[in-house]
């Protein structure tokens, strides 16, 4: 699969004019924004904290590449950063329901100066999740209620507020509450894959409609056993499972499409938990569900870091960001973005494992992929101008430079709906060669997604819903 450059013409950030170094191996090849405040979900009225229901941010939560230059953007469980009456209940979540963008990411060969590529984000669709099954939402004392007024029969929208829960383990299908995090493409191009937080759960969405057609059962020593809306009373009401908020960050998808590959953002409470070393990967088999897991070491220079996103260069090497929570958006300097390489070919399944000391036993060497971080302020983006939360990690099209084919990988952050405090929604664009994976012992096999869908309108549901139109995958 090799692709051409692209066409459209955008300017590239101003404060970055200066040029590639030749010795650098991951190379920064161009930035981009996208810009506007609402999306084309079609949503009127506002949420419970005042904001339009269709407010656009946040997209940098999940990124995925879905041919030629159409990517999917998601945005997590929605605008909670700032408070509103009442809010403090459910941890200033709303009642946002969880959705996915489809964007074009235009890059072309610059004219002249500045960075030699330059990238032109356009929204071109937006779709809004569901199940078509009933689903359990809030009822919170002092806010409206937690159901969506869109909802009908056979049409019922997931929801991005805290209290969205049934009785049970934090692993009920039945929840509404959804806190998406990681996006992929199914291999036909007709659906979707995504990984969440609350539960944490992994759903398949029909790409068209946003129906949830499919649940993927993920072990139980997975789920919180006792759920609660505010996060910090799920975390000390809890000694097992996923930490709340910390759930499933991380999507990736095998090459041929067969197998799906979930990272926990942080160890579960049982291996350690928030700030521990011993996180997990987990291994599912698309046709069977069934699951595999193997550990991985968080460490980075003696510290655990969380971690943001999986990516899989082939069937068994993942690059997986790491990450501080410092930057833009958190009013301090960015230290720690780092991209490292895992492969688990040979490691051990660690399914009935439990504990840091078991799992770090098992744990894989890792190897430094790319240190954003480090690049960026090699191009004059200061500390406190990177983004606290880049957080979305996808391969794109190759581009070819005198006759040398290089990989392109895009890198996206969540401005958490506040983009006078975050700042935009950005990509930023790195470029490397087989050479350059080979000498770190890695490989890349591009991702096969065999049909997508021919351009035509879709009618998203629910009443007064925009229509959404697909983009052909560029062949």
């Amino acid at each position: 699969m090799r692709l051409h450059r692209l066409a459209h013409a955008a300017a590239v950030a101003a404060f970055l004019v200066a040029t590639v170094p030749s010795h650098a191996s991951v190379d920064l090849i161009a930035v981009g924004s996208l810009g506007g405040t609402a999306d084309l979900s079609g949503l009127s009225g506002v949420l419970e904290s005042g904001l339009r229901a269709d407010v656009l941010g946040g997209i940098g939560s999940g990124l995925a590449w879905a041919g030629g230059d159409t990517f999917l953007v998601l945005p997590d469980r929605g605008p909670n950063a700032t408070s509103y009456l009442g809010g403090a209940a459910v941890d200033n979540t709303t009642a946002f329901i969880p959705r996915f963008h489809t964007v074009t990411l235009d890059l072309t060969a610059s004219a002249s100066g500045g960075l030699p590529y330059t990238l032109t984000p356009t929204l071109k669709a937006t779709t809004l999740l569901y199940s078509p099954t009933p689903l359990s939402y809030g009822s919170t004392a002092g806010l409206p209620s937690g159901t969506p007024s869109q909802n009908k029969a056979g049409q019922y929208f997931f929801t991005g507020r805290s209290d969205g829960f049934s009785t049970g383990n934090s692993l009920m299908p039945s929840n509404a509450r959804l806190d998406p995090e990681a996006l992929r493409v199914s291999r036909d191009g007709k659906s979707v894959f995504v990984s969440d937080e609350y539960g944490p759960y992994v759903y398949q969405f029909n790409r068209a409609t946003g129906e949830r057609i499919k649940t993927f059962t993920l072990p139980d020593h997975f789920a919180a056993p006792n759920q609660n809306a505010l996060g910090a009373a799920e975390i000390s009401g809890n000694s097992t499972g996923r930490v709340a908020n910390k759930g499933m960050e991380g999507l990736a998808i095998s090459p041929d499409g067969k197998t799906l590959v979930g990272f926990m953002q942080s160890p579960l409470a049982q291996d350690g938990g928030d700030g521990g070393r011993a996180n997990r990967i987990v291994s599912i088999d698309v046709a069977t569900g069934a699951t595999h897991e193997y550990a991985y070491d968080n460490v980075i220079n003696g510290k655990a870091y969380n971690s943001s996103e999986i990516l899989a260069l082939n069937d068994h090497q993942f690059l997986i960001l790491e990450r501080d929570g410092k930057g833009q958006g958190d009013g301090s300097s960015a230290k720690v973005k780092q991209v490292w390489a895992v492969d688990i070919s040979g490691a051990q399944d660690v399914s009935s494992l439990s504990g840091e000391a078991a799992l770090l036993a098992k744990a894989p060497t890792k190897t430094l992929f790319l240190d954003i971080a480090g690049a960026l302020k090699a191009f004059g983006v200061a500390d406190t101008a990177i983004p606290a939360k880049l957080e979305g990690m996808a391969f794109g099209q190759d581009i070819v430079e005198n006759g040398v084919t290089k990989h392109t990988l895009y890198i996206a952050n969540d401005n958490d709906f506040v983009p006078g405090v975050a700042g935009s929604s950005r990509f930023y664009i790195f470029a490397f060669t087989d050479a350059e994976l080979a000498s770190k012992g890695l490989a890349y096999t591009p991702q096969s997604i065999t049909s997508v869908p021919e351009p035509e309108s879709f009618a998203l549901l629910g009443a007064g819903l925009a229509v959404m139109t697909w983009v052909r995958r560029r062949r």
